[in-house]
């Protein structure tokens, strides 16, 4: 049996835990002071403190939830390891037939409606016959009233009540019970008003004993009979439970607790993390300034930003080519605006380490998931590596090697493909290179890989590596000094790895150099964040296709010392402004500016 509970979510965004129904026969100060000993020994962790709050009014029993816990993981352990959740053990022992058995639900529930159907059979039984009786007694009044002159001379005439009795037998034709029934009749029943009711009783009698003969001649309406008497039980002593039971307490898992939901994940710089309901964020207009994102110190900025469920797992790929676990919903949950909480509290990075690259995956139990799915790696230097998903499916608490790192260089991004993919490399001076993914052999868990781009010079560095999953998609640039347009992907040609590429952005000093390209689709939405922790989100439709070598449009105003940290694609959903107005599509103080299409073969 399980209590009665509920996270309540205060007016300042703080969490706590409201018991108000606790297990039959559990002690409410004895489970309170263990819950307290479990808290001081950090077998609960998440609990800043615990009140009883009960009165006259009902029971109270609040647990209130530290900042950085996850109320719904304090929950569960609560019901794990306290009494709010307690087991009984049930042994079904029942009289079957004057011999004790063992009975399952099954059993129970049969041998029940056996002696439901048992009892309204002996019950009929002897209300028919009960009924039976009555019904001939009135047929003697009947008979008695109908020749009532006769009947009263006769008795007149009798010397004793015997021969009043014999003589009302023998003349009427009357059982013995039918004539003592009319001798002890008072006078008042002889008026007219008392003989009509005596007819009325006499026909609900008959209706009655006719009524209960097809109760004993028909099966189907006794087992209606035994429903329509459960429910009227059910009507009068029923009430809603107080306590919840379940099958089994060793099945309940954390994930039970939690609804699997769509978050928004960022990270920080300096390598602080958590997560955020995805609806917190805004559309807003292209080219608009923005709201107050990720609250972040002078020299810290918003580094990666993704979308994922609760439920999903997390391969975190860190820049010297490690890689670790963590379930979605292990990550602290804040609001846009706080400061998350530091990964090394999460997993076991290495101090000169910072994390690259995060993979989402559904699950790592499924054989033919991960075996057909392979992870397809990027460095700065232009390296490329493909191995598959199994080879990652069972991380240790301390990391283990993703791929061997070359001196000078460090992991870019790792991306989740099917084995048919397109990949398109893009490197910092505005040039992209398009191949497929076959063009790159699997390789093992420890390999460096191979040459996916030349780059311009030991200057040039990768800024970023797409798999193209989706028809109809666009391929998206975005500049440092937040310019930005979409282009066919068709407008690259399938080449081989390892060669230049070509220009995907008009590199000027007004744009500034490449800084990221993302595969979209018109139903897209776009987040964007400044190194300064301005974040603003736009509808991807809202930019109209380019050539692939222009120098786009602008998508979010700039400052002088600030620059693009990190863009991402997220979910598109319809939402309002922060001055309760749907945004516009386009302000009108913000120009396209183009450049002529200088394609480039």
């Amino acid at each position: 049996m399980r209590a009665k509970a509920e996270i309540e979510v205060l007016p300042s965004g703080r969490e706590r835990i409201i018991v108000t129904e606790i297990p039959y026969m559990v002690n409410k100060a004895n489970m309170i002071e263990k819950t307290a000993a479990f808290v001081n020994e950090k077998k609960i962790e998440g609990i800043s403190d615990i009140r009883d709050e009960s009165d006259r009014n009902g029971m109270r029993i609040v647990y209130e939830i530290r900042k950085d816990a996850i109320p719904n993981v304090v929950l569960n352990n609560l019901y794990k390891y306290t009494q709010l959740q307690t087991s009984f053990s049930v042994n079904n022992v029942a009289l079957v037939k004057g011999r004790p058995e063992t009975l399952n639900l099954k059993d129970m529930i049969k041998h029940y409606v056996n002696h439901r159907h048992d009892v309204i059979v002996r019950r009929t039984k002897y209300e028919l016959e009960e009924a039976q009786k009555r019904a001939h007694i009135l047929e003697g009044y009947l008979i008695a009233l109908d020749n009532l002159d006769e009947v009263i001379k006769l008795i007149r005439e009798s010397r004793d009540p015997e021969i009043a009795r014999n003589g009302l037998m023998e003349k009427f034709k009357l059982s013995e019970i039918q004539a003592k029934a009319i001798l002890d009749m008072r006078l008042q029943r002889l008026t007219g008003l008392e003989r009509e009711k005596i007819i009325q009783e006499y026909e609900e009698i008959k209706k009655l004993i006719e009524y209960l003969e097809s109760i004993l001649a028909d099966e189907a309406l006794r087992m209606k009979i035994i429903k329509d008497e459960m429910q009227e039980i059910k009507d009068r002593y029923g009430d809603e439970r107080r306590t919840e039971i379940i099958h089994s307490a060793e099945e309940f898992t954390d994930e039970d607790m939690i609804p699997n939901e769509d978050v928004v994940i960022t990270l920080s710089h300096q390598g602080y993390i958590k997560r955020t309901l995805l609806n917190e964020y805004k559309t807003q207009g292209r080219g608009g300034v923005g709201s107050k994102g990720a609250g972040s110190k002078d020299d810290d900025f918003t580094e990666l930003l993704f979308v994922a469920k609760t439920h999903n797992y997390l391969l975190i790929f860190t820049e010297l080519g490690k890689v670790y676990w963590i379930k979605v919903y292990r990550l602290p949950e804040g609001s846009k605006t706080s400061k998350g909480r530091a990964i090394q509290n999460l997993i076991n990075i290495e101090s000169e380490d910072s994390v690259r690259a995060v993979i989402n995956v559904e699950n790592l139990d499924d054989a033919d998931y991960i075996n057909n799915n392979f992870l397809v790696m990027c460095t700065q230097k232009g390296t490329i590596k493909k191995t598959t998903l199994e080879a990652y499916s069972r991380p240790r608490a301390n990391g283990i090697n993703a791929i061997s790192i070359n001196e000078g260089d460090r992991l870019l991004n790792v991306k989740l493909t099917n084995g048919d993919n397109n990949i398109i490399i893009a490197a910092r001076s505005g040039r992209a290179i398009r191949f497929h993914e076959s063009n790159v052999r699997p390789m093992g868990r420890t390999a460096a890989g191979v040459r996916g781009i030349k780059l311009k010079d030991d200057k040039d560095i990768v800024v970023e590596m797409v798999a193209i999953t989706r028809e109809n998609a666009n391929l998206l640039v975005v500049s440092e000094k937040g310019y930005g347009k979409r282009s066919d992907i068709e407008d690259y040609r399938v080449t081989k790895r390892g060669g230049k590429g070509v220009k995907t952005l008009n590199v000027t000093e007004k744009t500034g150099e490449l800084v990221a390209i993302k595969e979209v689709i018109d139903s897209d939405d776009l987040m964007i964040i400044n190194k300064s922790g301005i974040t603003i989100r736009m509808a991807v439709g809202s930019l109209r296709v380019m050539g692939r070598a222009t120098q786009g449009v602008r998508l979010i105003k700039v400052n002088e010392n600030d620059s693009i940290s990190s863009v991402e694609k997220v979910e598109k959903i319809d939402e309002i402004d922060e001055e309760g107005e749907v945004a516009e599509e386009r302000p009108d103080n913000i120009s396209e500016e183009d450049n002529n299409d200088n394609s480039e073969s």
